[in-house]
């Protein structure tokens, strides 16, 4: 928050409103007449208290479905869950969005000063820089996880904008990760993780408080980045299929019981590994949508997630004793 000038002076004026507001029962009009404004500048303050990390809104509930469902994740699976209540019937482009901005606001309570996040870029990870309230700290980066270039484009574009959302809400150094998020030969990957420049990213990587990611899928009705980037072609897409592929995180691939050996793409992917993954001490995982049940089972048998943000019926589904059979990856048909 700024300390001087027009902006300082807006923040304390908000805080004073939502004071009054949250902390002493004032009606809007009552805050008005103490703060010699109108109604409508009141709502403005406190809607900018809210949107700024000033006023930080959390419910909870014994009762709710949400609830009891939070909790079943939690006794059955060890994870921390956020379930975001929504009806069925709403679009997955509007269940991504809730989802999304439940997320923007939980993360402000696991970034702090001198820390390492990690971003994996991706649709549901742009989705949630559009979300983030700000919270201001010291000595904290932000580092991207995996390469986002192919054959049509160096991704950089993309990548940076998620980057940049992060450093602007929390004041982070920002470090790209300028490689392919696939490479052509595992050998050319080997070379180039040998390079000191790249090193120094993969140490930063190595060192991670904090990891962000969602899962991708080529099921989900709105499909994950790296299945429809041109980052795959349809020999990496049979070769996915062959080796039974339920999603991945950050580009690297794992089966609907959670293990990661022998799939081929691996290999050649800039992604953390699975293994380094779980080394993280807190790794945040968000995801909506029923089509990504699959993924999503996957990568809690393969313990890559120690907190999850995911919407309801999603919740639901995952909790249940037999659910939909995990279905590989098979897409080559689309394009061949």
């Amino acid at each position: 928050m700024p300390q001087t000038g027009p902006e300082a002076s807006k923040a304390a004026t908000a805080l004073k409103a939502a004071k009054m507001y949250y902390l002493q029962d004032l009606t809007m009009g009552a805050i008005a007449t103490e703060l010699r404004t109108s109604r409508s500048t009141v709502s403005r303050l406190l809607s900018f208290a809210r949107e700024s990390g000033l006023v930080d809104i959390r419910i909870t509930s014994p009762f709710d479905r949400g609830s009891a469902l939070e909790q079943e994740i939690h006794d059955r699976f060890g994870v921390t869950a956020h379930v975001v209540p929504m009806p069925e019937s709403i679009s997955d482009v509007d269940r991504l969005e809730r989802v999304a901005m439940t997320a923007g606001r939980i993360l402000g309570g696991f970034v702090d000063s001198n820390m390492i996040v990690g971003v994996a870029w991706g649709s549901t990870v742009g989705a949630i820089s559009r979300h983030l309230v700000a919270k201001p700290v010291h000595n904290t980066v932000v580092v991207q996880l995996n390469g986002a270039g192919n054959t049509q484009t160096t991704g950089i574009d993309y990548a940076s904008e998620i980057l940049q959302r992060f450093s602007a809400a929390y004041s982070a150094q920002i470090q790209q990760f300028p490689v392919p998020a696939f490479f052509d030969d595992p050998l050319t990957k080997e070379g180039l993780w040998r390079e000191r420049s790249t090193k120094r990213l993969l140490d930063i990587q190595a060192r991670l408080d904090l990891a962000i990611f969602g899962l991708g899928s080529p099921f989900a009705e709105i499909p994950s980045q790296v299945y429809i980037g041109g980052y795959l072609d349809a020999e990496d897409y049979r070769s996915l299929s062959d080796d039974g592929v339920a999603g991945d995180v950050a580009t690297v691939f794992y089966r609907p019981d959670g293990t990661s050996n022998g799939i081929a793409l691996n290999s050649r992917a800039s992604g953390p590994s699975l293994d380094r993954l779980r080394k993280v001490a807190r790794r945040v995982c968000v995801v909506s949508g029923v089509q990504k049940l699959a993924s999503l089972r996957g990568a809690l048998a393969a313990g890559l997630i120690t907190d999850l943000v995911l919407d309801e019926s999603l919740a639901s589904r995952v909790v249940e004793q037999q659910g939909r059979a995990s279905e590989p990856v098979r897409r080559e048909r689309t394009l061949a």
